[in-house]
């Protein structure tokens, strides 16, 4: 059974991991989508994404970019 829409944090940590030291504020939605579309390990109906949903998975991979960023400084 493989991630849903719903599961955005652990969406946001395989994100961060794809895309290391990108600030997800400057992803587009359209790029975002498609990047949980191509992990592996999704597997939900890409008709059931919305901006809620895309915005909640953005928020979580904000909060471990800048749990990152915040143990260089």
């Amino acid at each position: 059974m493989g991630l849903k829409w719903d599961e955005a944090e652990e969406i946001a940590e395989l994100l961060a991991e794809n895309h290391p030291g990108l600030n997800p504020l400057e992803v587009r939605f359209t790029d975002l989508r498609q990047w949980v579309l191509d992990l592996d390990e999704f597997d939900d109906d890409p008709a059931a994404s919305n901006e809620a949903v895309l915005e909640a998975i953005q928020m979580a991979w904000l909060d471990i970019y800048r749990e990152e960023n915040e143990d260089e400084d």
